[in-house]
C-alpha cells in the first residue's frame, strides 16, 4: 500500500463515521418528534364520562 491509498482509506473511513453520526442525530430527532406527537394525541383524547356510582357494580348473569 502506498501513502496515497492509505490517506484515501483514512479519509473515506472518517467520512463514513461522520455520516453515521449524522444518521444517528437524525434518528434521535425523529424519535423525539414522534414522542411529542404521541403525547399530543394522548392529550387530545376526550375525557371519559362521569357515570353514576351505581353503574358497573354488578354483572347480570341471568341473561
Amino acid at each position: 500500500m502506498d501513502v496515497s491509498s492509505i490517506a484515501s482509506l483514512a479519509t473515506s473511513m472518517a467520512e463514513t463515521g461522520v455520516k453515521q453520526e449524522v444518521g444517528y442525530a437524525v434518528l434521535k430527532k425523529a424519535q423525539q418528534m414522534d414522542g411529542q406527537v404521541a403525547a399530543q394525541l394522548i392529550n387530545a383524547l376526550p375525557q371519559p364520562q362521569r357515570l353514576p356510582a351505581n353503574l358497573g357494580n354488578t354483572i347480570n348473569t341471568t341473561a
